[in-house]
């Protein structure tokens, strides 16, 4: 199950036991019930302490990765609805986005952008209302993605490209995770394509 934060996606576990689904704390008798629940607008938490208030479905368009958190929150904000009141008002989305610190290529300092991950392009903004990227990075050439203890800064990671290695860090520890282990995935699965 994928949802999209203010500053990134989650995703959660949906497990079928017997004949019901399993979500979070509570189980459904049937996928019926389970759709309804989202109508009351659910309040969810994860390992990560960030709370998402589930309001409205977003169309599904892009493969996404299995990497699931724990839901350790979870309670409704709302209670009768049905599936007839869910209105799919979000926007489609990409895999994942969020603000991360930058250093830059010339002059070593460090300033935070934007920055989108839709199939195989990462894209970096000055910030979230831009629509015109300050560039595109083409993970078909990225040939690493790994933490970096380097930098004196915290929750560092690192793209190893051939022309120059991009040096990011996250907001947590948690975030940067989150961010290296879905780059990765993309890269295995770029690789898995070409061959």
């Amino acid at each position: 199950f994928a949802c999209r934060a203010k500053d990134s996606v989650k995703h959660f576990h949906v497990a079928r036991k017997d004949n019901s689904y399993v979500f979070g704390f509570n189980e459904f008798a049937t996928l019926q019930d389970f759709v309804n629940h989202f109508a009351n607008q659910p309040l969810l938490g994860s390992d990560a302490g960030t709370l998402i208030m589930l309001r409205s479905p977003y169309p599904w368009r892009v493969e996404e990765p299995s990497i699931y958190e724990s839901v350790r929150v979870h309670t409704a904000i709302q209670t009768g609805r049905t599936e007839n009141d869910l209105v799919p008002t979000a926007p489609s989305l990409g895999t994942k986005e969020g603000y991360l610190v930058k250093q830059g290529a010339i002059v070593k300092n460090w300033k935070q952008r934007w920055f989108t991950l839709y199939r195989h392009e990462l894209k970096y903004f000055k910030d979230k209302m831009f629509e015109k990227p300050i560039r595109t990075l083409d993970l078909r050439a990225c040939s690493a993605v790994q933490f970096d203890y380097s930098q004196d800064r915290i929750n560092c990671f690192c793209l190893v490209f051939p022309e120059r290695i991009f040096y990011l860090c996250a907001k947590s520890g948690v975030e940067a995770d989150e961010w290296i282990k879905i780059l990765r995935w993309k890269i295995v699965s770029i690789v898995q394509v070409l061959d």
